[in-house]
């Protein structure tokens, strides 16, 4: 090939790259102006009363639909989620609620960055309490009761899937306001012996009641299921390989991530259900990467969070290792069920 036809090339080749780059950010800014307008097929979603005290089985979630009410809280019936939303003007980036307590963790864009904050909410949506958040919000549950709010949040790093990222969990109690803002301070059990550690870090509480929760501990490499106390302070290691559980209603079982081998280092997770009484491991049918706190949607059924057109898509799949996976709702994420 001659000089001429080689630098030839070479511009051709500079003004491909150029165009391909000037269409991927103009399609990126296209699509992310259009998050603002609703989408046609999308889910019809208008403003309405939402409580958390609905009457009726109802289940509440954050809205990722595009349009004016995109990361509101909707609701819908439990028993139609793919019907019409009822969106309440109230932004979370995570959230949960139980028996009229809600808590939302919000996002406050500041000129040089972002500062975070756990809100309580009572069952009007309207604020309690405000605490701020150390970190970018990733995990949130409320006590059965109402009486306890916890939420995690990422200090440093953004995804649990390696190894270079920190942690803050907080409890509060609602009822006089005590405010547990890193669980790191409570005494650590594992096997039978007290366990001091510097890389301890503490995420993904769910509560039994208004003093016992469990919650995933990482340390020396490991991750393992705990018992927590919240009267004692203490953390009580009770099986490896545990991450993001969630309690079923009838207390007996924990919905959790599980890292599998042979997996990819990046998508490392699946759906498992451990058995309190006996330890005994059960694979869910979903076999996708799990990167998400479930939620039991009864005694048999976890909800859980999967990647969507539009953010996240909610499914559903049985607790006991049978049946299939399938879709709940589209473009929604951090679902609770009320009443």
């Amino acid at each position: 090939m001659t000089r001429s036809a080689r630098l030839l090339t070479l511009l051709i080749a500079v003004v491909l790259l150029g165009a391909v780059g000037t269409g991927a950010v103009l399609y990126a800014a296209d699509r992310s102006g259009r998050r603002d307008q609703e989408q046609a097929g999308g889910p019809p979603v208008h403003p309405g009363t939402v409580t958390l005290k609905p009457t009726g089985r109802q289940l509440v979630v954050r809205n990722l639909a595009w349009g004016p009410h995109r990361d509101e809280l909707a609701t819908v019936p439990a028993d139609r989620p793919d019907g019409p939303r009822t969106v309440s003007g109230e932004k979370c980036l995570r959230f949960h609620a139980a028996a009229g307590t809600g808590i939302c963790l919000q996002a406050e864009h500041g000129a040089l960055e972002d500062t975070y904050q756990a809100v309580v909410l009572d069952d009007r949506l309207h604020e309690l309490h405000r605490f701020p958040a150390a970190g970018i919000p990733t995990r949130a549950r409320v006590s059965p009761s109402g009486h306890l709010v916890a939420w995690t949040v990422f200090v440093s790093g953004d995804s649990y899937a390696g190894t270079d990222f920190s942690t803050r969990t907080a409890i509060v109690d609602t009822r006089d306001w005590r405010f547990e803002d890193n669980l790191e301070t409570f005494a650590l059990i594992k096997d039978g012996h007290p366990y001091r550690a510097s890389d301890a870090n503490i995420w993904g509480v769910t509560f039994a009641d208004d003093n016992r929760f469990y919650a995933t501990v990482a340390t020396g490499g490991q991750t393992y299921l705990v018992q927590g106390d919240l009267a004692a302070r203490t953390l009580t290691t009770l099986h490896q390989n545990v991450e993001c559980p969630s309690l079923s209603p009838d207390g007996t079982r924990i919905a959790y991530k599980k890292r599998v081998a042979g997996a990819s280092p990046d998508a490392p997770w699946r759906l498992y259900v451990l058995d309190l009484a006996t330890m005994t491991e059960t694979a869910t049918a979903e076999q996708r990467n799990i990167d998400d706190q479930a939620l039991w949607a009864d005694d048999h059924t976890l909800v859980y969070a999967m990647p969507g057109d539009y953010g996240s898509d909610l499914w559903t799949t049985p607790a006991d290792g049978s049946g299939a996976p399938a879709r709940l709702m589209t473009s929604a994420v951090a679902p609770a069920y009320l009443g």
